[in-house]
């Protein structure tokens, strides 16, 4: 049999015959590390002594304590160990009991012959070293689960970036019996000045015993671990420093002390640090887009609240107080910006200017090509002598269609002049839901007058073309004008509803419409109120899908 290494295997040979006992520890003292024991309470107090053996040859009969049984009470202990029984063929139906209970690997009858047990022996050190090397490395694997668990959890458990950070730090720390651990992240292959540090609370030694910086540097050039060892305070003294590394991006490095210990690291410690650094790393890499995530929306957030301050300055919030009309509006975007606007300007000249519009889309997009069209408009009314309002959307369409063609986008609008001296009404409609007109001085009753004259809406034709709709108004008359957020919006019938134990619950939904619009104009009290009027549509459709712009004229 071939020499082992410098470490031989331990057997032990227990038999109560001495010539036997001397004839098996002369066959295997040249390849192993043979104990021997006449008796098997001898045997094993050679165990407690001496830890496990590789092989244990023992005879079946012996005084006091036989064979199988001394094999039964090594097998808790010492799982891994290969058992071979010396029996006589008188011993069968002990040898069968054995060979059951998987306390004995084989058997051989004596007499033996030599070369057959040195071949048994030979299969049973290479089933011990495969079962060893199994074992090993079922340990390893379940150490290495066991340890990426208590980082997954670490990490899972942490509130924000530097948590995990800390709970990386300590969790390693602690794991590998660290007398101090440091990690310091990364930002475009430098050093950040944040540092997060472990320390051993049983420890003596000093946190500033040891400087990291030139492995960490060495580190940061390589991308490969570093170890270094020294003599501190008359005591031993080990370090090691891994990257954590994702896709080629090093987003830290981890610096782990020991001191005291006589013994370094481990290879199998450190591959097993390196793979859970490397875990650590993928974790680190996610928290930190999360991170950067959470810092782009928070921007964003705040640009959007800046955009809604602007859009809301926008709109004029101060209506003119103009003898003879009352005028109201109202515009709540569905998110922080919109589409949807309203403009109300007064000439100089004293025409009053009405316009309600609507771009498709929401968010940003719509805003910014909202912001454009008012711009636009109240350039063109703030002319000497303002065009007719088909002109002035003429005019618009032309300003506007080129980028609201190549990106898809439309503009819907109803544009207005009302003339107080004459009470006439000029407008023009693109594509917008039509004008609401009804008078107080008739039967509310009545349908209203819906103002039809339209075309289509900005932005779908180079040339936009259309004539202007013209009536004269009265006092008592209402001119109201609104988006289709208002007339989209999902309410529920009166009709449809029923009793339940909690109250009244809507069965049926449906869209408010035109037609729903204006049997709420027919409920609500007088004089008008459009903050009321939105409230009830609001309050019925609890979840705003659009922007909601509406727009009241009253002749008094």
């Amino acid at each position: 049999m071939a020499e082992i290494g410098v470490d031989k295997l331990k057997l032990m040979v227990v038999d109560d015959e001495p010539d036997n006992l001397d004839l098996l520890y002369r066959t295997f003292r040249r390849d192993f590390q043979v104990y021997k024991a006449n008796h098997a309470f001898g045997a094993l107090e050679i165990l407690d002594q001496f830890g496990e053996m590789a092989v244990i040859i023992s005879d079946q009969r012996m005084p006091e304590m036989n064979g199988t049984e001394f094999f039964s009470r090594t097998v808790e202990r010492f799982p891994d160990t290969i058992r071979i029984l010396l029996t006589g063929f008188t011993d069968v139906e002990d040898l069968v009991d054995a060979i059951n209970s998987g306390q004995v690997f084989k058997y051989i009858t004596k007499p033996w012959n030599p070369e057959r047990l040195r071949a048994l022996v030979e299969q049973a050190t290479d089933t011990y070293r495969l079962v060893k090397k199994r074992t090993q490395e079922l340990r390893r694997a379940l150490r290495r689960e066991s340890l990426f668990n208590a980082v997954t959890t670490a990490i899972r458990e942490s509130l924000d970036y530097d948590s995990m950070l800390q709970k990386i730090v300590a969790t390693l720390g602690q794991t590998f019996e660290a007398t101090s651990c440091l990690l310091r992240p990364v930002e475009g292959d430098r050093l950040t000045p944040d540092e997060f540090l472990y320390r051993d609370p049983q420890s003596r030694v000093l946190d500033c015993f040891f400087d990291p910086s030139i492995l960490i540097e060495k580190v940061l050039e390589t991308r490969h671990y570093q170890l270094a060892q020294e003599i501190y305070d008359g005591n031993p003294c080990h370090h090691l420093v891994v990257p954590l590394s994702y896709q080629q991006h090093l987003l830290a490095v981890l610096a782990l002390h020991q001191w005291g210990r006589d013994r370094p690291w481990q290879d199998e410690d450190i591959q097993l640090i390196a793979g859970v650094a490397e875990q650590a790393a993928l974790a680190l890499s996610q928290a930190k887009l999360y991170q950067r995530l959470q810092e782009k929306q928070q921007q964003i957030h705040t640009e959007l609240e800046v955009a809604r301050q602007i859009q809301y300055n926008l709109l004029r919030q101060s209506l003119p107080d103009i003898k003879g009309v009352k005028v109201q509006a109202c515009c709540y975007p569905a998110r922080e910006v919109g589409g949807d606007f309203f403009e109300v300007f007064v000439h100089p000249k004293g025409d009053l200017w009405l316009a309600v519009g609507d771009v498709s889309g929401k968010g940003v997009p719509a805003a910014l090509f909202m912001a454009s069209i008012i711009s636009v408009l109240r350039r063109e009314l703030s002319q000497e002598a303002p065009a007719e309002p088909n002109v002035v959307m003429q005019n618009l369409n032309h300003a506007l269609s080129e980028d609201l063609i190549s990106n898809n986008y439309f503009i819907t609008l109803v544009l207005a002049c009302y003339t107080p001296t004459t009470k006439e009404l000029v407008y023009t409609n693109a594509g917008h839901i039509y004008p609401l007109l009804w008078s107080r001085q008739g039967d509310l009753a009545d349908n209203p007058n819906y103002l039809k004259v339209r075309s289509v809406p900005l932005g779908i034709l180079p040339k936009w073309q259309a004539q202007s709709g013209r009536l004269v108004l009265a006092a008592g008359d209402t001119l109201l004008l609104a988006s289709d957020g208002i007339t989209e919006a999902m309410v529920s019938s009166d009709c449809d509803l029923v009793k339940t134990g909690s109250g009244v619950d809507p069965v049926n939904r449906s869209m408010l419409n035109q037609d729903g619009l204006w049997q709420l104009l027919q409920q609500e009290q007088q004089p008008l109120s459009l903050n009321h009027l939105l409230a009830r549509i609001q309050a019925d459709n609890h979840v705003q899908e659009d922007d909601q712009t509406i727009l009241s004229l009253e002749i008094l």
